[in-house]
């Protein structure tokens, strides 16, 4: 899915795990938003046993394969056979609105940003409130701004030079704190993409509540660890 022969303006990177019934829309909004903008898109299937590889290359994604070790692994490895001078980290649960990619790209270029995200809705009726308000609007107000990992935009040598995703728990909290921390970074006040509160919906707010932050737990011991 590119629409240029040189290097891409945007490359977005999905992860994906069987996700034969989420993949087929998010793709389907990418190249909806990146129509007029030279672009490629790299799916990274961590082994999965239904249909998502062939989806993907059915609507012209380049598929690569990744151990199911994690979405900071598929998303570093996507990272490392991109070409574009943007990379876009998209979940394969997330649609993205048309004027995604325009905005998104003014946003960065106007305020002379590494990176970015920008304000979301999330599926899935009222256990999915807290998390939302969440995202718009307290994440935002923290320095640097966590940035979620189902929609991460960023320079290409800003992502490598901060070492990318890695493994471990909470990998986006983690990348996104050391981008914050070396570069200028913010998130964009639009409503831009539409993500999936399968997790919230299916496990209910305290469950899921209590899952983040076991994983942000582990998270911050590991940072222990290393220092």
């Amino acid at each position: 899915m590119s629409s240029s022969t040189g290097d891409p303006t945007v490359s977005f990177v999905v992860p994906a795990r069987n996700e034969a019934d989420y993949l087929p829309a998010t793709l389907s909004s990418i190249r909806s938003t990146a129509a007029s903008v030279d672009h490629e898109c790299l799916v990274v299937d961590g082994d999965s046993d239904d249909d998502t590889r062939a989806i993907a290359s059915d609507h012209g994604a380049r598929v690569l394969t990744c151990p199911a070790t994690g979405q900071g692994d598929a998303r570093h490895r996507g990272a490392r056979h991109a070409s574009g001078q943007w990379l876009a980290f998209i979940d394969a649960d997330t649609r993205l609105r048309p004027d995604y990619t325009e905005a998104m790209l003014s946003f960065v270029r106007d305020r002379d940003l590494a990176g970015a995200n920008s304000r979301c809705r999330v599926t899935g009726g009222w256990r999915t409130v807290p998390f939302e308000c969440l995202f718009n609007h307290g994440l935002p107000r923290l320095s640097p701004p966590p940035f979620p990992g189902f929609n991460v935009f960023v320079s290409r040598p800003a992502y490598f030079d901060v070492g990318g995703f890695a493994s471990g728990p909470n990998e986006d909290l983690t990348f996104s704190h050391r981008l914050g921390r070396a570069y200028a970074t913010a998130t964009c006040p639009r409503v831009l993409v539409e993500t999936s509160g399968r997790r919230m919906t299916e496990d209910g707010i305290l469950r899921t509540v209590g899952y983040y932050t076991k994983l942000e737990y582990r998270r911050l011991r590991a940072a222990e660890s290393r220092n």
